[in-house]
């Protein structure tokens, strides 16, 4: 996709201040600090659009995005971090589940984790979960710049074990933008399947 246009367009704390769903929405998640807001500004080629922060768990709200005035990027507040207090994080999880559940206009969801660890109990559960709804996704595993080739698949091959994604995760490094044509044409077939 040529970027020509992006907006941004409203935070979202309560499930009733969701926007009309009228474009279709490309959405994005994963564990705090693992690189969203990197991610959709390489996929953007707009520094700085996203907010990243160098503090875990900023993004506290369903953040939307705007895109060539065709699609919204929706990025999703983070979870997993324990730095977060508890009464926010109990907040995320309804949110989250519920704009999930009910966005008829959602083609896929995009699942960020870090090519550096090992896949937890809650990636596990979350994929399982998805897929149990019948939600597109794509798994991509950031930060590669940070390890050896082995090691990027090494960690290919464990992620692509727990999460039953084989072929399907995609490596990408903010830094080097490495991986970003591949997530770019997922993201359009996502959009182009369900039109």
């Amino acid at each position: 996709m040529r970027i020509t246009d992006t907006r941004f367009v409203k935070s979202v704390y309560d499930l009733r201040d969701l926007p009309k769903p009228t474009l279709p929405e490309l959405a994005f998640s994963g564990r705090s600090n693992v690189g969203k807001s990197s991610l959709i500004n390489v996929l953007l080629n707009r520094k700085g659009f996203a907010k990243t922060s160098s503090t875990p768990g900023r993004t506290q709200s369903i953040n939307f995005m705007e895109i060539n005035s065709s699609v919204y990027f929706v990025d999703l507040p983070g979870y997993g971090y324990a730095n977060v207090p508890l009464e926010i994080r109990k907040k995320w999880q309804p949110l989250i589940e519920g704009y999930l559940m009910n966005r008829s206009v959602l083609r896929m969801l995009t699942l960020l984790c870090d090519v550096r660890r090992e896949p937890r109990e809650e990636e596990s559960l979350f994929v399982e979960w998805l897929k149990e709804r019948h939600i597109p996704l794509m798994v991509v595993l950031t930060k590669i710049d940070k390890v050896t080739k082995n090691n990027q698949i090494r960690s290919l091959r464990i992620w692509e074990k727990r999460l039953g994604a084989e072929g399907e995760i995609v490596l990408f490094s903010a830094t080097t933008g490495e991986g970003k044509d591949k997530v770019w044409k997922r993201l359009d077939r996502a959009l182009t399947a369900n039109k």
